[in-house]
């Protein structure tokens, strides 16, 4: 997996935070492993190993660096990159779904033995699914440890271990301390940590790598937010969240990191402190914390249209999803009407068929299941405010997603979960890419009808025709998700100044 350890050990001695979560560095002589901009003296290169993830690290006999905390960084970008087994495994992984099912549910879902998924898993990361998920649980551990005052035995079950013994040892072995150490480390107040109710409240930083423009992903699903299910209160979006034990409330809010390590302030509400591991693996999904910015700016930079608008915003980010049946249901419901008129119409079915919680702020509601809107269009048809042949389209949706014909998960195949859409009655290209793009964070998904795609063509001064778009962003490739996002960006009042800029990057390339 690491094919040039000199290259990173380069990267090492720069302190270059953008690959922190790209790789790990293992330090012979101190046992422990760091992340590349660890500001630690750099150890010499006879001393070092490097780790495609911090799971191989412990794996291999290194403990977590206090300082630099490596747990707690970026994941890799190169997941969202790939649809190979591999990177669908540690999507489904980072989910969540060993603590759940076990390595033996894993592999069901993927369609392969335990075996043989072990021996893929370990060519690629250089360790299992189990030790994967053993580190992830290690982080949730350090995570309660630190903000809330529940009892370490409490603490163990809800990061998923399978006793308080394992819990202990694990801590141990990864941070070289014990849990009650960890806690001590942390100088904080009983008042400034959550209670131990029925609903746990967390506060904790979600990294991402910079440049990192937090307003741009959170003004797009606050300009999308549905009513009950969502809201955004100035730099802080809320929603509700499903999750496999219980139901969960989140609140990010866009920090001002100034020259600081970039993150998102996060504070999560659970039902099941079992659920934070995927809580934080999904809230990570929807913001797109774990893109390479600077990737997407070194492929898109210089490319014709989109080029001006990356290096005049390179840290936007494509907005994800919390949910893939809710993103699915909603892309269905907003096809050919307006975005205000889908946040209303999506709104009637949560209170027609969503599941009602506590309120916390104008939060009250989780979205509906399947197998609700399926009741829902038996028992009152006229519930959906809509043409018949959409409402058709959202029940067969429902009722493909309720048997496992269409699977919209972070281990779904992106190729596959288009056939399956767009074999579905009602559901076009247009939809499939969306969800693919949003759901299964396909950083190559793109939409040459797009509305929006089509009015930034024309205001830019270019054909907007399908055949046109589809040649003009081949260029773009494996990036064209990010390529739609700055393009949906782009407002009318920006357009004569993106259009000089346009005609300046093409003058120097006819120059060239």
């Amino acid at each position: 997996m690491i094919e040039d350890p000199d290259r990173c050990y380069q990267a090492a001695q720069s302190k270059d935070a953008r690959f922190d979560g790209w790789f790990f560095c293992g330090v012979t002589s101190t046992g422990i492993y760091c992340r590349p901009s660890c500001p630690a003296r750099t150890p010499k290169r006879e001393n070092v190993r490097f780790y495609a993830t911090a799971a191989a690290a412990q794996q291999a006999g290194f403990r977590a660096c206090l300082r630099c905390r490596p747990d707690a960084t970026p994941g890799s970008p190169e997941w969202n990159l790939r649809a190979d087994v591999a990177a669908r495994a540690m999507r489904l992984i980072r989910d969540g779904i060993v603590d759940r099912e076990g390595v033996e549910g894993l592999a069901r879902r993927l369609g392969y033995s335990v075996r043989q998924l072990n021996r893929v898993v370990t060519a690629e990361v250089g360790t299992g699914p189990l030790a994967i998920a053993r580190a992830q649980r290690s982080q949730t551990a350090r995570l309660l440890l630190e903000t809330t005052n529940l009892p370490i035995t409490q603490v163990a079950f809800a990061a998923g271990f399978a006793s308080v013994r394992q819990c202990n040892d694990t801590v141990r072995q990864v941070f070289a301390d014990t849990p009650s150490g960890l806690r001590a480390r942390v100088a904080k107040t009983n008042a400034g940590r959550a209670g131990a109710g029925p609903a746990q409240g967390i506060r904790l930083r979600l990294p991402c790598r910079r440049p990192f423009s937090p307003d741009s992903v959170l003004a797009f699903l606050g300009l999308r937010a549905v009513a009950g299910v969502e809201e955004q209160d100035g730099a802080t979006y809320r929603r509700s969240l499903r999750l496999p034990h219980g139901s969960g409330v989140v609140a990010l809010t866009a920090a001002d990191h100034q020259d600081g390590p970039a993150f998102v302030e996060g504070e999560l509400h659970l039902a099941d402190l079992r659920d934070l591991a995927t809580a934080v693996a999904r809230c990570r999904q929807l913001l797109d914390l774990d893109a390479d910015p600077v990737a997407v700016w070194e492929a898109l930079g210089d490319q014709p249209l989109v080029g001006p608008l990356v290096r005049g915003h390179p840290g936007r980010r494509v907005p994800g999803a919390a949910d893939g049946f809710e993103l699915a249901v909603r892309a269905v419901i907003g096809q050919q009407v307006s975005v205000a008129g889908a946040r209303t119409v999506a709104g009637r079915l949560v209170l027609a068929a969503g599941e009602s919680l506590p309120a916390v702020g104008s939060i009250t509601h989780l979205f509906p299941t399947p197998a609700a809107l399926i009741e829902l269009a038996e028992r009152d048809p006229a519930a959906f405010p809509m043409p018949g042949g959409r409402r058709r389209a959202l029940v067969a949706l429902a009722e493909a997603v309720e048997r496992g014909a269409v699977v919209i998960d972070p281990g779904a195949d992106p190729a596959e979960l288009r056939a399956s859409l767009v074999a579905l009655p009602g559901i076009g290209p247009w939809t499939a890419e969306y969800v693919a793009m949003r759901a299964l964070r396909d950083p190559d998904a793109f939409m040459p009808t797009d509305l929006g795609i089509r009015r930034a063509a024309q205001t830019l001064g270019l054909p907007d025709d399908a055949a046109h778009l589809v040649a003009l962003a081949d260029g773009w490739r494996p990036w064209r998700s990010y390529a739609m996002a700055h393009l949906w960006s782009l407002p009318a009042a920006q357009a004569p100044m993106a259009k000089a800029l346009l005609s300046k990057s093409v003058s120097k390339g006819r120059a060239a």
